[in-house]
């Protein structure tokens, strides 16, 4: 059974198993997945078309994920979104982390595995291919052996300690 709100300009579905801190700021038509854990301060924000974060995704203080297209943006399994990111993108894979203050314009699709480091920015039109890994000044780029770890134990450790510090959406009501 899942959480639904529907007030106002509010309208999320936290699927169980998900943790979203009352702190975070969700504004319209958005769905989060099974283990995605958000923290307190977060803005997901659904402009104009939905938003539908996946599975075991981190997404971090201060991270702001909006979509201002009429298209669904769509965010897929095992991400990370570091402190201050700032993401309009066209459509996100799975397993990609995303280093603090990022910012991903609305005309950039993440595939899978990719890395994008700290401060970096992308505000072109690209597809990043999968397991690239983006860095420095001038977003230089190397491709990756392997895709980034799942951060499993973070989640979890995130699971047993937020709900005692901070109040949560969906529970206890």
């Amino acid at each position: 059974m899942s959480t639904s709100t529907s007030r106002g300009n509010v309208q999320y579905k936290i699927t169980p198993g998900a943790l979203v801190c009352n702190e975070a700021e969700i504004t319209g038509n958005v769905t989060i997945g099974v283990r995605t854990v958000v923290h307190p301060k977060a803005k997901i924000i659904a402009e104009s078309g939905p938003i539908i974060i996946g599975d075991g995704n981190l997404i971090e203080e201060q991270a702001v994920i909006i979509n201002r297209s009429q298209n669904p943006l769509t965010i897929g399994h095992n991400n990370v979104f570091e402190i201050g990111t700032h993401i309009e993108a066209i459509a996100i894979g799975d397993n990609n982390v995303f280093e603090a203050k990022t910012v991903v314009g609305p005309h950039v699709e993440v595939t899978h595995g990719c890395v994008v480091g700290a401060l970096c920015k992308l505000t072109g039109t690209e597809r990043i291919a999968e397991n690239t890994v983006i860095f420095g000044q001038n977003n230089d780029r190397r491709r990756a052996a392997e895709r980034p770890a799942p951060q499993m134990l973070q989640l979890d450790f995130l699971t047993k300690i937020l709900p005692n510090y901070h109040h949560l959406k969906g529970r206890g009501k």
